[in-house]
């Protein structure tokens, strides 16, 4: 519990980047530095059933470290999927409200955790995507086109993007009863929204995407990708209550926690950063009872109102207060 601007945020960051090798808001660790500061050290002991491990990440003059039990990566991939946490933050509403990106983002973070062959398959079908998409771009204004050089990006691609497809059409097949029932709790069953999967491989083959629409794939200088995540027929985005997007942005979340739960046998993290302002207090009152049930684990959870947290420790003895003073 603290003021805005005392750290509380960069609490749970840091202990997001200890079990992903990164910032939960930010793409570059540089932006975590302290100003007029060369690097930091981040240090974390994690117990999982009765192993623990002491993981450190450490940035200075421009390289990043990770380290587990004084160990360290070869390759930091090594680490994903070892120790995991569910964030949810102020800016995470975008997942419902911004472009279709975002949702292929969350599912894929997910699948990487879950599926070593996904992120590898995801990893390669993104440099091979960059690679054809940077000979779209310098053929795109030529009248004499070699298709030649292409064949070899297109078969590739085909490979990798079916079997990518395959794992998100499985994955929604499992997620949405997940996000379903969260849902229902946290609306109370005052309302009900549905999960589909929308992509050009439903209708298509990998060879149609890749081959068929060439001509208009270097017009546009870009390959097509339209995996879609909508909310029942009408699309939350555009016609959804605040309170139905706060409700469904949780429940995906919250399905996340599960999905995670279930496919890595172990409990991930909770995080969940300034969540009072997102929930009117029925949906609140749902959601901490929800967090009180043996399904979860350790939550960390950040506030600006040491009284309001002080209400919820009346009705649940394991919730623990600490405030964060200013220095």
């Amino acid at each position: 519990m603290g003021k805005n601007g005392t750290g509380k945020t960069n609490l749970l960051d840091a202990i997001y980047m200890l079990c992903y090798t990164k910032s939960y808001f930010s793409n570059t660790y540089l932006a975590q530095i302290m100003n007029h500061k060369e690097g930091f050290r981040i240090e974390g002991l994690f117990l999982k059933n009765t192993q623990e491990d002491l993981v450190c990440c450490m940035v200075k003059n421009g390289k990043k470290e990770i380290y587990c039990n004084q160990q360290l990566y070869e390759k930091q991939t090594e680490h994903i999927g070892k120790y995991t946490a569910v964030m949810i933050a102020p800016d995470d509403l975008e997942i419902i409200n911004g472009a279709s990106e975002l949702k292929r983002k969350f599912i894929d973070a997910i699948l990487c955790q879950c599926d070593k062959k996904y992120f590898t398959s995801l990893l390669n079908y993104q440099k091979i995507l960059l690679q054809r998409n940077a000979w779209l771009k310098n053929y795109a204004f030529d009248s004499k086109i070699d298709y030649t050089s292409v064949d070899f990006y297109n078969e590739q691609l085909k490979i990798a993007a079916q079997y990518i497809f395959e794992k998100r059409t499985d994955f929604l097949q499992q997620f949405s009863p997940l996000f379903h029932k969260y849902y229902n709790i946290l609306s109370t069953n005052k309302e009900s929204l549905q999960l589909s999967f929308k992509s050009d491989l439903n209708t298509d083959t990998a060879h149609f995407c890749y081959v068929e629409n060439m001509d208009k794939d270097i017009r546009a200088q870009r390959s097509r990708d339209d995996l879609d995540i909508v909310l029942n027929e009408h699309n939350i985005k555009q016609q959804g209550s605040q309170g139905q997007k706060k409700s469904c942005l949780f429940a995906l979340k919250l399905a996340q926690y599960e999905y995670i739960l279930t496919h890595l046998n172990h409990k991930p993290l909770l995080l969940l950063d300034d969540i009072f302002e997102k929930l009117d207090q029925e949906r609140m009152d749902a959601l901490m009872a929800l967090l009180q049930q043996e399904l979860f684990g350790q939550v960390l959870i950040t506030d600006t109102h040491y009284n309001r947290m002080e209400q919820y420790t009346q009705l649940y003895k394991n919730i623990a207060v600490q405030k964060i003073h200013e220095n």
